[in-house]
């Protein structure tokens, strides 16, 4: 019986380990259900820097979930290719996805994302002065991702 006891002494801790919540001080990760009244949190990297112009994204800026826009016109930010998300993603499987904020922080004018080849914009791609847009990108083929707006 006291081997029983100290073996469940072993076991309880481990097992109460795997279901740990992501707690507002420390650390942890939440499993299954958690505890509701946590905050859900994740990371992301550093934001993209302002865009003041036409552009192509690169892969750094797409996947930096935040790019800051001013402008003092209309311009269009385009994505990278479906083939070239595919190749800095590679690990990406068919329903993969990312999100990414575009933030337009002048009073006019408008920013409008584009897809570059093999990229898809579904839904209304403009984004207007003092606004912002989400999009998730999601991986529908090879080097084909759909952008959701959001």
């Amino acid at each position: 019986m006291k081997s029983l006891k100290s073996l469940l002494a072993f076991i309880v801790p481990l097992y109460a380990m795997s279901y740990s919540v992501l707690a507002r001080v420390g650390g942890g990760y939440q499993v299954g259900d958690g505890n509701v009244n946590e905050i859900d949190m994740f990371t992301s990297p550093e934001p993209a820097a302002t865009k003041t112009a036409a552009a192509t994204l690169t892969m750094a800026e797409l996947t930096s979930a935040i790019i800051p826009c001013t402008s003092s016109g209309s311009y269009s930010l385009t994505t990278m290719t479906g083939p070239e998300i595919d190749a800095y993603l590679g690990n990406a499987k068919v329903g993969s996805s990312f999100n990414l904020a575009i933030c337009h922080q002048s009073a006019t004018n408008v920013v409008t994302l584009a897809g570059g080849t093999g990229v898809t914009v579904v839904g209304l791609a403009t984004v207007t002065g003092i606004g912002s847009s989400s999009f998730t990108f999601r991986k529908t083929g090879v080097g084909t991702w759909s952008a959701y707006r959001i």
